[in-house]
């Protein structure tokens, strides 16, 4: 198991932005599929968006043209930075990284929470 980190969450209001970070504590280019996931009350865990090793990217459609998912290879760090907000957006988001060799692993979650 590989220990993710989430960071980033907060409260903003109605057309706000957030970035969040996930931090791996080692090479992200060992990991085929990293991911955001987001979790509202009562509702299941739903997909927000993935990017491959090789960058491809797959957004979610009610956060398209909104939200962008990216790697920073360098820091280690996976990034959901977030745009035009809305409440409907607020839930505890979390990190995923999926391998052959280590597995599908999560984070602990971060929340965000859109409200004026």
């Amino acid at each position: 198991q590989v220990q993710l980190v989430e960071s980033g969450g907060g409260l903003v209001q109605p057309g706000g932005s957030l970035r969040l970070s996930c931090a791996v504590p080692r090479s992200i280019s060992s990991f085929s599929s990293m991911g955001w996931y987001r979790q509202a009350p009562g509702k299941q865990r739903e997909l927000v968006a993935t990017i491959t090793s090789g960058g491809y990217t797959n957004l979610a459609e009610p956060v398209k043209g909104r939200f962008a998912i990216s790697r920073d290879n360098a820091q280690n760090t996976l990034i959901l930075q977030m745009n035009s907000l809305k409440p409907e957006d607020t839930a505890v988001y979390y990190c995923n990284a999926y391998s052959v060799r280590w597995g599908n692993n999560w984070g602990q979650g971060t929340q965000v929470t859109v409200s004026s």
